[in-house]
């Protein structure tokens, strides 16, 4: 097992990683917090997998367990299914010291964790992440928000869990897409932040794709330990935390416009994130052939490294407008200098990313989804 820590002073949490530690939830969380009643939120695939195991180890631990399930896919991030959370929460008897345990991916841990930040102002929540996407990403950072029709995660909260377990045995029940879902966050992080483990990203891929327990244990412990150290230091994202939006602002787009329906979440990041290199390549900012390293581990990683053709530059700069990350009506890109390095741009120039935008997109329509 590696243990981490999110270093947040009163706020600070451990984060545990390693195979089987799903039977060890209980005990772990029975010292973290005061109340015996536990929420666990999950979706009917995860509980159909997972949920006698966690159910036996909070209930080993005295917790008195319920289950409130959630529909699964990006819809599920919606204020209606939060209302249903809330009456879930009440009738399971739920006070200030009983935990929400979200037990799933990374939809299953933002709607949770958005119902514990504001459920009786605020009660405790445990991130049990069993996608790679969420074990290496949304899990860890306490950002917590559901969805509206206008755009992705507008409605949120940082709030802190008080224990993040992910057991790496979780991993092997994934089909391969959601495998490379969760790779994308792990190149995105790499990208900006560590050029070695860039590099050992290039040369170990093929072994993390097959879900090597060495290799995936390496590659979810660095990629924790990168965004744990940069949420230490700017839990809120007032600076540098904002690096860890790369390859966002372009993949929320695509989510928004195709209706949180035609791609994943990494699906959707990987076209953001060699979107994004491809423009600091054309700006300067970026080595062409590094642009190219990241678009080729993109795609040995079986991910899409091309924007939707089916829309228009307009229609990207509109919803990028209305992405949270907005500041004074001015977009904000993250843009990679080189392999481990990010540079944030504030206010880039519109007319730019529209030109940009234009012959991006018409290559996009000669070369389809690849």
């Amino acid at each position: 097992m590696v243990e981490l820590t999110v270093d947040l002073g009163a706020d600070s949490y451990p984060i545990l990683i390693g195979p089987g530690l799903l039977e060890t939830l209980g005990g772990r969380l029975a010292g973290l917090v005061n109340g015996r009643r536990a929420l666990v939120v999950s979706n009917a695939t995860v509980w159909g997998l997972f949920g006698d195991v966690v159910t036996g180890s909070l209930t080993s631990a005295g917790f008195r367990t319920a289950f409130a399930p959630v529909p699964e896919g990006e819809s599920a991030k919606s204020l209606a299914s939060a209302a249903r959370l809330y009456e879930r929460a009440v009738a399971a008897g739920l006070d200030r010291g009983s935990p929400m345990v979200a037990l799933g991916g990374g939809v299953v841990g933002d709607l949770a964790g958005f119902v514990a930040a504001t459920y009786l102002r605020g009660v405790p929540f445990a991130q049990v992440p069993t996608t790679l996407l969420s074990q290496v990403d949304s899990s860890v950072g306490g950002k917590v928000a559901v969805n509206l029709p206008q755009g992705k995660n507008l409605v949120g909260a940082f709030y802190q869990p008080r224990l993040v377990l992910a057991d790496t045995r979780t991993l092997a029940t994934l089909p391969p897409g959601e495998v490379a879902c969760g790779l994308a966050e792990i190149i995105k992080v790499a990208m900006i932040r560590d050029a070695a483990f860039f590099v050992w990203l290039e040369d170990n891929l093929a072994r993390v794709v097959r879900l090597e327990q060495d290799a995936l244990a390496e590659a979810v412990a660095r990629a924790c330990r990168l965004k744990a150290e940069i949420v230490a230091r700017d839990e809120r994202e007032q600076g540098e935390r904002a690096l860890l939006n790369f390859g966002h602002t372009f993949g929320h787009a695509v989510e928004t416009l195709t209706g949180y329906s035609a791609y994943n979440h990494g699906q959707a990041v990987a076209m953001g994130m060699a979107a994004a290199a491809r423009l600091a390549a054309e700006t300067g900012l970026l080595a062409v052939d590094d642009a190219r390293r990241l678009e080729e581990l993109l795609t040995r990683a079986g991910l899409p490294v091309r924007l939707p053709a089916d829309f228009g530059p307009a229609q990207y700069l509109d919803s990028m407008h209305r992405d949270k990350k907005v500041s004074g009506d001015e977009i904000t890109l993250i843009l990679p200098e080189v392999p481990g390095r990010g540079k944030i741009f504030r206010g880039f120039p519109e007319e730019r990313l529209a030109a940009f935008l234009a012959v991006r997109l018409r290559e996009g329509e000669k070369g389809g989804r690849g």
